[in-house]
């Protein structure tokens, strides 16, 4: 093995600048034995790099190649497969696992230990040595001596320990003295052996000269000695001078420690009497209430702006006493106790004085208000007088009370009222509930009052107001439903004498009512309603600013319950134990209270509606613009606020009235009769959609509530066209024609008039109508003046329909051209003339005068009657060519006969 490391050495290593520190033997594992040789080598120069090589023999066997290397670095894992017995198999993982088998267990132990002693010296990343004995890694060597013989071990533990001792450069000043060294001698190269032996003899010559020095100092050594000893001594005395003033100390040890127990002791002390002292300042200056804040809770006045302030800063002060969190144990203390008692006392006793005070005023201002409507109250109650001219005589306005100078004293004690709210709720759910039955009855007189001079108003004198459910004894306006249905109806013999109108207009004849009483009852009725929204408004405003109350916007659009209906009933509110109430729950409290508050509000509504329906149908119209703005206005604010929800509510009345009088106008439609003695000329419901349509347009102008008309109009135009054609087809003495003509023409021109933008296509419906009954009118007419003549072409254009030439139609019997000539002299000028004067008068017996149409048919039916003339004329230069045959009159003396009859009438 020697001798082929020394070969591999010189032959393929060297010439690499390679050192071979160890080879093992080995082959392939499970196959067949083709030996080769893993070299571990170092390169010799720097950096110095580590790498493991394969070395086989060639093909022919005479010398040895490098077949594979890998560097070191990259190898992963050694397994010897079996740390305790030996196997001579190992794996090397490098970028793969090469198994190998090794010849003998020694080189295998010789190679795994060289490998780790590189990976120790030179690579930093560690290899994993597995199935390897740690002790076999350590002794290595050893063993490997035993087990190789002798040259071969010499060379492997030589080669290892040129692997332990590092190859050192020597550095400059060695290099310097060796060269030295060798300048003084002048066979130092060429006499190696005799330069060694002078070195040795120096060596020796130097080591003799160190032993007489050393044996020289021996003198010296003893006097060193000598002095330690001495030294020990003066050691021995200070330890005993220190160990007696130890003794001395340790008294004053003992007094120190006395002394800082008692330090800590005192400063224990100290540390609790500043923790009580911090105790006792946090109770004095949180649950110590000043003793004018004492004396103003118990005896403040609470009648002055003063004396509320006083009253207000002692409650806050007093609450911020009784909501301090104290500590724990805190409660336990005698005094806190007493204090606690102390200030619930003074609570009681001041919810108690405010209650009472405020019940007090609650009173005082019902009875100052209701002082005024004693007064109003008894002008409108007064027997057999005309209530319209008393009115005006005491200058009794349509307004409602103001209420803002109450509103405004009791809003003073406001902040009161939030502290009497969270300390006593019952005492302010009692305040709550007799102030919504004190202002209830206040607000019902006031409001009714207001409603009755609304009714007045709206009725005019006392003889008028009779007719809708005036009492005749008091002249007062009865205001329950019941009174309004009792409003007087024509007989049924004037009903079907103003059948023909398309708004019943409450049964009263259409010239009681005009332009100025409509515009009247518009101006009251949204006089009641601006009276209504800010009175409404500033309650609501008013209550959540005194009761504290926050009001919160909810989405719009919802609806509120029927289940909030407080009318008769007590105020109930959700408390929790710390007295917080939901965004939900004040929201609701609210609306209870504005609901028991304003509770005739809705029905004093609802029988004004009811009463301007029974004036006048038209009102309705006014009314759903009104209430819809009303309704648009107060949603914006908040939609759900009671004065929104209330106008909702009656907007939901007023949309159900106007419905219900469109079906109405449509019914007395279909129930319209015509005289059969008399022409029908313009319907009377057509006449009256134009007034309807120009009146509802002027309403209607800018209103949110539009699409609600525009689907009024869709069912009353339908209704109109569809009753115009049943009369048409009823009438005896007008011409169908004539009445469908008439009739369209009226809507037509009314349509195009007030531009409707959604009845654009009835419009046109209308005008088509018109132009086809126009012209059949005109074609049914014409057709008697020249009845042989058009009966004779009416023969001669059969004819050739059957297919006879028209040039050969003169040859037939019967429409030969001495048949034309005899037809032709039946009509002469003056009988064709006389023919179109008795047409003009019956022409004018069929038309009304109101639609002026006269003119217009006759210039249609001196167009057609030039067409017929020309078509005949066409035929017979057709028909009988060279015939020379022509009509007694020309167009000429169509136009001068037509204009002539014209003129004459």
């Amino acid at each position: 093995m020697t001798a082929i490391k020394h070969a591999l050495q010189r032959d393929i290593f060297t010439p690499n600048d390679e050192r071979l520190l160890s080879i093992v033997n080995v082959c392939k594992a499970g196959k067949k034995k083709r030996n080769c040789f893993l070299c571990a080598t170092v390169t010799t120069e720097r950096p110095v790099q580590v790498n493991v090589v394969k070395v086989k023999k060639s093909d022919k066997g005479d010398f040895y190649k490098r077949q594979t290397a890998w560097v070191l670095r990259d190898l992963a894992v050694v397994d010897a497969k079996d740390a305790i017995k030996e196997n001579p198999e190992f794996d090397l993982h490098f970028e793969k696992v090469y198994k190998w088998v090794a010849s003998s267990i020694a080189e295998k132990n010789t190679f795994i230990s060289c490998i780790w002693k590189l990976n120790q010296r030179y690579i930093r990343k560690k290899i994993d040595f597995i199935n390897v004995s740690s002790q076999l890694l350590e002794e290595l060597p050893k063993v490997a001596e035993e087990s190789v013989p002798s040259g071969e071990n010499q060379n492997v533990a030589g080669g290892d320990e040129e692997v332990v001792d590092e190859y050192q450069e020597l550095n400059a000043r060695e290099e310097q003295d060796i060269e030295i060294m060798m300048e003084g001698c002048e066979y130092a190269i060429s006499n190696a052996e005799a330069f060694a032996d002078k070195l040795s003899r120096e060596l020796q010559v130097l080591d003799g000269a160190n032993i007489h020095s050393i044996m020289a100092s021996e003198k010296q050594v003893n006097i060193l000695m000598k002095l330690l000893d001495e030294a020990l001594k003066e050691v021995d005395q200070i330890e005993v001078k220190l160990s007696s003033y130890e003794e001395m100390l340790q008294s004053v040890k003992e007094q120190m420690d006395q002394i800082s127990e008692s330090n800590h002791l005192i400063h224990l002390s100290n540390t609790n009497n500043l923790k009580l002292l911090s105790e006792i300042e946090f109770l004095v200056n949180h649950m110590d209430l000043a003793k004018g804040h004492i004396k103003a809770l118990q005896e403040g006045d609470l009648s002055s702006s003063r004396g509320i302030e006083a009253c207000t800063n002692a409650a806050d002060a007093l609450l911020q006493c009784m909501s301090v969190t104290l500590q724990p144990g805190h409660e336990m203390l005698h005094a806190v106790k007493q204090q606690q008692q102390r200030f619930s006392d003074l609570r009681e006793q001041f919810a108690r004085r405010l209650a009472s005070h405020l019940n007090n005023v609650f009173v005082q201002q019902f009875i100052e208000l209701e002082k005024g409507l004693i007064n109003r109250s008894y002008y409108l109650s007064v027997p057999g007088h005309d209530q319209s001219s008393t009115l005006a005589q005491h200058s009794i306005e349509l307004t409602l009370p103001n209420h803002h100078p109450f509103h405004r004293d009791l809003l003073r004690y406001a902040k009161l009222m939030e502290w009497l709210k969270n300390t006593d709720y019952g005492k302010y759910e009692g305040l709550t509930t007799n102030y919504m039955d004190y202002l209830s009855r206040l607000y019902d007189r006031e409001i009714k009052d207001f409603f009755e001079v609304a009714k007045i108003k709206m009725t005019g004198a006392t003889k008028e107001g009779k007719k809708f459910g005036l009492h005749g004894s008091s002249g007062k306006l009865t205001g329950s439903t019941s009174s309004l249905n009792k409003l007087s109806v024509q007989s049924s013999g004037n009903r079907r004498s103003q059948s023909s109108s398309l708004l019943d207009m409450g049964n009263m004849s259409a010239s009681d009512l005009d332009v100025a009483d409509r515009t009247k009852f518009d101006k009251i009725f949204e006089q009641v309603l601006s009276e209504l929204e800010p009175l409404c408004l500033a309650e609501q405003d008013f209550i959540s600013k005194f009761f504290k109350l926050q009001q919160h916007l909810s989405i719009p659009g919802t609806p509120m319950s029927d289940a909030e209906e407080v009318d008769g009933g007590t105020l109930s509110r959700a408390h929790n134990t710390g007295g917080l109430q939901s965004m939900s729950s004040e929201n609701h409290m609210i609306r209870q209270m504005m609901i028991k508050i304003f509770r005739c509000v809705e029905p004093e509504l609802n029988h004004l509606i009811a009463l301007g329906d029974k004036i006048d149908s038209f009102n309705s119209l006014y009314m759903l613009v009104k209430m819809s703005h009303h309704v648009w206005t107060a949603q914006n604010v908040d939609p759900t606020s009671f004065l929104s929800t209330t106008l909702g509510n009656v907007l939901v009345t007023v949309k159900r009235n106007f419905d219900k009088c469109i079906s109405n106008q449509i019914k007395q439609m279909e129930d319209v009769k015509i005289s059969k003695k008399s022409k029908v000329g313009i319907l009377p419901f057509v006449a009256e959609f134009e007034e309807f349509a120009a009146l509802a347009e002027s309403i209607f102008r800018n209103a949110e509530r539009r699409g609600d008309l525009d689907k009024a109009y869709l069912k009353l135009i339908r209704g109109v066209f569809t009753n115009v054609e049943k009369v048409a087809n009823e009438s005896q003495k007008t011409p169908r024609d004539v009445v469908m003509m008439e009739n369209f023409h009226h809507i037509f021109a009314t349509l195009s008039r007030l531009k409707i933008s959604c009845l654009e296509a009835e419009k046109k419906e209308a005008k088509q109508k018109y132009t086809d009954h126009l012209q059949s009118y005109v074609i049914y007419s014409l057709g008697q003046p020249l009845e042989k003549l058009n009966h004779f072409f009416e023969g001669v254009e059969a004819r050739v329909a059957q297919g006879v030439r028209e040039e050969e139609v003169s040859y037939q019997l019967a429409f030969n051209k001495q048949e034309l000539r005899k037809v032709i002299k039946e009509y002469p000028g003056k009988e064709v003339k006389k023919g179109l004067d008795n047409l003009y008068k019956k022409v004018d017996k069929h038309l009304c005068e109101e639609e002026n149409l006269l003119q217009v048919v006759w210039h249609s039916m001196q167009d057609e009657f030039i067409r017929q003339y020309k078509h005949f004329e066409g035929l017979i230069a057709r028909c009988y060519p060279g015939s020379g045959i022509t009509m007694e009159f020309t167009i000429q003396d169509i136009l001068d006969y037509f204009s002539s009859i014209a003129q004459s009438h």
